[in-house]
């Protein structure tokens, strides 16, 4: 069992919904991100998703990509990344880490160099979105070996005749994109979002999580509502990029998990 399965299963024994947080590790600076994501599971985070910076972020707004960028300028990398994750293990020993990103880094540094590196540095779970199924051989079943769960995305154009596809080799929790576009590009509505859960759900008992478009408590609240919790990444990075300071953030943060949590 990993955190994950643990975490999730501590959640339902208390009958409460999932708060996922993101943020870009190195943004603004290595220093900061990390005392930020020390700060996470005090705020409420269930587990937390660490960006890994990249040159030609695919899936992500204005918001994210404008992270990853300071992030890259200030000298972060996937080494770094993990760096991060190991010190924050120093304190923290239960919280799910999951790395989020792309291919081209975990290539360029060797996929079972960076499993093993990924393993000891106490890293659950990978989100690699420019990874589709039909090269789970590259990575995702490694992964698996490995004792990392690999987190799969479905979206609003996943049909039924793919979705089997997606869930084939996805353990964790399956990351429903609630609308069809980048991150932090436009609302997710409850509505649409609930009957597509459900959709999921006849088709796997894993825990399925919904991010994109949510950037307020009473939007945690209700997306949480109808799927077993919530992903929040540009509303916490977009306050991250104004300024804010780190206590300011984890606040930020904290009002959003209230809310998830009391869906």
């Amino acid at each position: 069992m990993t955190r994950i399965d643990a975490k999730f299963a501590a959640l339902k024994s208390e009958g409460k919904k999932a708060f996922v947080s993101y943020i870009m590790a190195g943004d603004p600076d290595l220093e900061s991100s990390l005392a930020v994501m020390k700060g996470l599971p005090g705020a409420g985070v269930d587990i937390i998703e660490l960006g890994v910076p990249f040159t030609d972020p695919m899936a992500d707004g204005a918001t994210i990509q404008l992270a990853g960028q300071r992030a890259l300028d200030g000298g972060q990398t996937l080494r770094k990344t993990l760096e991060m994750a190991v010190a924050f293990r120093e304190s923290d020993d239960t919280t799910p880490i999951v790395l989020m990103g792309y291919y081209n880094p975990i290539y360029s540094h060797g996929v079972e160099a960076f499993l093993a590196d990924a393993k000891a540095a106490g890293i659950d779970g990978l989100i690699v979105v420019d990874l589709p199924p039909e090269e789970d051989d590259e990575l995702c079943i490694p992964a698996q070996a490995a004792g990392i769960n690999f987190i799969r995305l479905a979206t609003p154009t996943t049909d039924d005749a793919r979705l089997p596809k997606v869930l084939q080799n996805t353990s964790g929790f399956v990351y429903y994109v609630s609308v069809t576009g980048i991150t932090g590009s436009q609302a997710a509505q409850a509505a649409h979002v609930g009957p597509e859960v459900s959709r999921i759900k006849s088709q796997t008992d894993l825990p399925v999580i919904v991010g994109f478009g949510i950037n307020t408590p009473e939007a945690a609240r209700t997306i949480a509502g109808v799927a077993d919790g919530c992903v929040v990444g540009s509303a916490i990075v977009q306050q991250i990029a104004s300024g804010k300071s780190r206590d300011d953030v984890l606040a930020f943060v904290a009002g959003l998990a209230s809310g998830a949590h009391s869906a």
